[in-house]
């Protein structure tokens, strides 16, 4: 899948292919020597022994993960995880790949953080490669914006300590505060992580403060990816949360039209659940031409009244900020996004 062509956690929660746990244990035992207490990378923690942030102990969907001491060596599995990772000063060791196409560093709010050192891709979304990722050695696992099952988790808390989804949350459907602020927590660095989350607040109390009006209107993010059929965002989705924190909120219609998945795949004759005071599809030059050339998106008041925002993934990578919605992206994020719905009227 190459980027803008469904790049959101769009189909993950659905088309996972199952892990053969009990082969991929062995594997990943043989490469790490053994062990199943997630201590395998010692020397990482031995030399961070010395913080006074540690031990910590992080909450999470499949338990709680006790670290002791400062992680070296991270891996993130959430598909914006290296973000917040980043932001805190690690470079994470590996990450999987979401967009394709460089995934880790291709995008102007991460390209210099990483620098000349890139991680190793050890996965695709949620299908992790074990061996890979027990080859690194790593300290700490995270995997915040992910669809990690109960097995994956297993099978990685052999290779290390494994900071799972937050708890109480549908997957992919967590805040971007929470997740920032268990990665923080895992990595010793809560103080910082509360500054940077403070920080993005205050971006968005700024637009909001600057444009009142848009205040309780109602939105709504979609996803052509064929002609006739399109995919609706939950509300707790990056792309909407983004939106409502400047102010808007989504319809009854809209949030019952989604029930508790983060995505609903519907076709043209329920453009119906699409209305709303601002449209915004996210896509490529393609996908938007057909969607504008759609007889029944052409009847609706939403794109008849020219309220309707069509948001390229790329070039510029505005679509994929939003779907990141991290402490990096978002900066980047507000300032293409925030001129263009002035732009409506």
């Amino acid at each position: 899948m190459s980027v803008g062509t469904r790049p959101g956690p769009t189909k993950i929660v659905r088309h996972i292919p199952r892990l053969v746990a009990a082969a991929v244990a062995a594997l990943v035992l043989s490469a790490c020597g053994g062990g199943t207490d997630g201590t395998a990378s010692k020397p990482s923690q031995e030399a961070g022994a010395g913080s006074a942030a540690f031990p910590v102990t992080v909450e999470h969907k499949y338990g709680s993960t006790t670290i002791e001491s400062e992680p070296k060596k991270v891996v993130t599995l959430g598909l914006s995880d290296q973000d917040a990772v980043l932001a805190l000063g690690v470079k994470p060791v590996g990450s999987v790949d979401w967009f394709k196409e460089q995934p880790y560093g291709k995008w102007p709010w991460t390209k210099d953080l990483w620098g000349s050192t890139p991680p190793q891709i050890v996965g695709e979304r949620d299908e992790y490669n074990m061996e890979k990722i027990a080859a690194l050695q790593p300290d700490l696992i995270v995997a915040q914006y992910s669809g990690m099952k109960k097995e994956q988790y297993d099978t990685l808390s052999k290779i290390a300590k494994v900071v799972a989804q937050p708890k109480g949350h549908e997957d992919y459907q967590a805040p971007w505060q929470v997740m920032t602020e268990q990665i923080g927590k895992a990595l010793g660095k809560e103080g910082e992580t509360g500054k940077l989350i403070a920080g993005i607040d205050a971006r968005f109390k700024a637009v909001r403060d600057e444009h009142p009006e848009w205040k309780g209107l109602t939105v709504t993010v979609g996803e052509p990816y064929e002609p006739g059929k399109f995919s609706a965002f939950s509300p707790k989705d990056p792309k909407v949360i983004f939106l409502s924190e400047m102010g808007f909120t989504t319809s009854e219609k809209y949030r019952a039209a989604l029930g508790k998945e983060n995505i609903a795949d519907l076709s043209s004759e329920r453009l119906d659940v699409m209305e709303a005071d601002r449209t915004v599809w996210l896509g490529t030059p393609d996908t938007e031409k057909a969607m504008k050339a759609d007889p029944l998106y052409k009847k609706t008041k939403v794109h008849q009244e020219k309220r309707d925002l069509f948001l390229p993934y790329d070039s510029p990578d505005i679509g994929a900020a939003l779907s990141f919605n991290t402490v990096l992206s978002i900066p980047y994020a507000i300032d293409q996004v925030v001129p263009m719905l002035e732009a409506i009227k």
